[in-house]
């Protein structure tokens, strides 16, 4: 009898231990991953103190028969869980949004809510992006109707989607008409329409962790000044072509060259190395300042006061303008408070992309172009003292092997920049994608306690290494790892942590406790 209550005993003590066991494995999961990042200074942070690489994609819908939203269920956050982001770009319209002058469409909020709970249960944070392409529903997405004033003007279409921004006198005078802020028909501008819309929309989510940030326009257009850009790059390219081969193009051969796609590919390649795309592109630069220095910040401006009047919590994300896009060296200043004083909270969303994006060779992207425009990138997000998210760059969709050189550039561009990212986009096949599982899907460092000085991943040798100033005694945070494939991670090489796998997945998290002292760290992975 007992020796049958000594075991008893220890077997109730074997419980006991086990369920401790079991209980601090949950606490260090709940433990090592945050609850919402804001920015300090010239880099995102977490609520541990903790720098933050954004690794995401960019989720949404532009189609108003799908009520602007991404046919999916919670599954799809679940699946991005396991696939490393941690933060998506939703985007968000106006048409939706606002279908008539001032009223507000709850059941599509609804639906972008419970979006925002699909990812929070996945600990992914959330920023939202007021998309727009070609400014209007009328053209593309974006505005309203009933704000797209285009006063009748023809719309006109070119080879790729995008040309109609330089080409269709209907976009240029709905956007001229928007930095206006012409009233609409019940008499009141739409820019304040707009600015009000922000300001509904950011006292809904002033609360919310998940939402981390606001990204005010999507590829700010400047309107009809679009026709003055066309002609100063052709006039640029002119100027190239005659300076290396010594023959004068006329404007009518210089606009043949770049009405068609295939003859546009072979002018591309006179501009596919640094010097001679600086040439040509360098030449945007003044046009664009005019319009960013006055008409696109000033909107930003009012923005933010609107946003700021209900919301402090949340990171606004200002962009460049469309020709930010290809390098054009950007004029965006930070907003400031009412006070006059600069916001703290505000970071600078860039999008890159090559000249080839939209159309059949986007797999072809020209390293030294896609090189010049990241580095602008970088120099403005350094002269804003501001952290960068590259909220737009890729829109490979192509499986052939063409697009894995061209997606490994890029990635090594992110990660040598520190730049944080959302890939463009989310789509139902992306997940089939060999560049997707065997690039975009790589470790990186989430979380990072101190200051992250670089990392990298070597996908020929199949290597990661990482280095970083740890705080140290200062913030006892864990550094966290996210790792693709824990299974074929060098036990040897992490025996002195700890892994956290996800569920229903060969993916994780390394957690690095903190040394005892603070100091330069290093970490290599071999997997």
């Amino acid at each position: 009898m007992i020796k049958f209550q000594k075991r008893i005993v220890l077997l109730l003590i074997a419980v006991v231990f086990l369920s401790c066991d079991n209980n601090k494995e949950k606490t260090d999961i709940n433990a090592s991953l945050p609850s919402t990042i804001t920015v300090e200074g010239d880099r995102f942070v977490d609520d541990l103190g903790r720098q933050v690489i954004l690794n995401g994609v960019n989720v949404g819908s532009k189609n108003k028969e799908e009520g602007y939203i991404f046919q999916s269920g919670p599954e799809l956050y679940a699946n991005l869980k396991k696939h490393g982001v941690n933060t998506i770009r939703f985007l968000i319209i106006w048409d939706g949004l606002e279908p008539e002058p001032g009223v507000y469409n709850e059941d599509y909020l609804k639906e972008i809510d419970q979006r925002i709970q699909w990812a929070a249960d996945n600990n992914i944070f959330v920023v939202l992006d007021m998309h727009q392409d070609l400014f209007s529903v009328k053209y593309s997405d974006g505005a309203p109707e009933w704000a797209t004033l285009d006063e009748g003007k023809p719309h006109t279409t070119g080879a790729i989607w995008s040309d109609a921004y330089l080409l269709s006198e209907a976009v240029q005078t709905a956007f001229d008409n928007f930095w206006r802020n012409k009233p609409a028909a019940d008499g009141v501008g739409i820019q304040d329409r707009y600015i009000a819309l922000w300001q509904h929309i950011a006292k809904r989510y002033a609360n919310n962790k998940t939402v981390i940030g606001y990204d005010i326009m999507n590829e700010p257009f400047p309107g009809s000044s679009g026709v003055q850009s066309t002609m100063v790059l052709l006039g640029a390219y002119g100027q190239l072509h005659y300076k290396l081969t010594g023959e004068v193009l006329t404007e009518e051969q210089l606009g043949a060259m770049w009405s068609e796609e295939e003859s546009r590919m072979e002018a591309l390649n006179v501009i596919s190395t640094k010097e001679n795309y600086d040439f040509v592109i360098s030449q945007l630069f003044d046009l664009v300042k005019e319009f960013e220095s006055k008409h696109l910040q000033d909107m930003y401006q009012k923005v933010s006061h609107a946003i700021r009047e209900v919301d402090n919590n949340h990171i606004i994300f200002l962009e460049h303008s469309y020709y930010g896009n290809t390098g054009v060296a950007s004029s965006i200043e930070r907003v400031s408070l009412a006070d006059g004083s600069p916001d703290p909270l505000v970071a600078y969303a860039a999008h890159g992309y090559d000249l080839v994006v939209d159309t059949k060779a986007a797999a072809l992207a020209a390293n030294e172009r896609v090189d010049y425009i990241f580095e602008q990138i970088n120099k403005k997000g350094e002269q804003l003292k501001m952290p960068v998210w590259l909220g737009e760059w890729g829109a490979y969709y192509d499986n052939s092997e063409t697009v894995i050189p061209t997606a490994v550039h890029s990635v090594g561009l992110i990660e040598e920049h520190l730049f944080g990212n959302a890939y463009w986009s989310y789509t139902n096949d992306l997940e089939d994608m060999e560049y997707f599982n065997q690039v975009l899907v790589r470790a990186y460092p989430a979380y990072t306690n101190g200051q992250l000085l670089n990392y990298r991943n070597d996908f020929d040798s199949n290597t990661f290494t990482m280095a970083w100033e740890e705080e140290g005694m200062n913030n006892n945070s864990p550094t966290v790892i996210y790792i693709p494939n824990i299974s074929k991670l060098n036990k040897e090489e992490i025996k002195d942590f700890s892994i956290e796998k996800i569920k229903d997945s060969d993916a994780g998290y390394l957690i690095i406790p903190t040394s005892e002292t603070s100091g330069k760290r290093t970490l290599n992975l071999t997997f």
